[in-house]
């Protein structure tokens, strides 16, 4: 329960780490629906080995990961109400280790 936030079951079922965080899973479920993305993962796994020069810095646990059918990319998202000094070097690491740029989610239907 960092920051305030209370775990919240999407409507599919999973848990996730906060409200807002559930409601952008129905929000992807709603696009994976439409045909506008596909393989959509909540929580994906494996984890992202943050390593410099075979030296392990972290992991980076992304909140999901879906394929964008516009463009054919993989896109990697993180639903943000705060963002830590420790997420935003993680979100570097993932450009600098993985060429990955992590989507940042800040608002879901209203919410902040």
């Amino acid at each position: 329960m960092k920051y305030g936030n209370h775990p919240k079951r999407c409507k599919q079922g999973t848990i996730h780490h906060s409200g807002m965080e559930a409601a952008r899973c129905d929000e992807l479920h709603i696009l994976q629906a439409g045909g506008l993305i596909s393989d959509l993962e909540a929580h994906p796994q494996p984890k992202f080995d943050l390593a410099i020069n075979g030296t392990h810095i972290a992991y980076y646990f992304p909140d999901f990961a879906y394929i964008d059918c516009g463009t054919g990319d993989k896109v990697i998202e993180d639903v943000k109400g705060f963002a830590t000094e420790t997420y935003k070097l993680k979100k570097r690491l993932m450009l600098a280790c993985h060429g990955v740029e992590v989507q940042e989610v800040r608002r879901v239907r209203g919410r902040r």
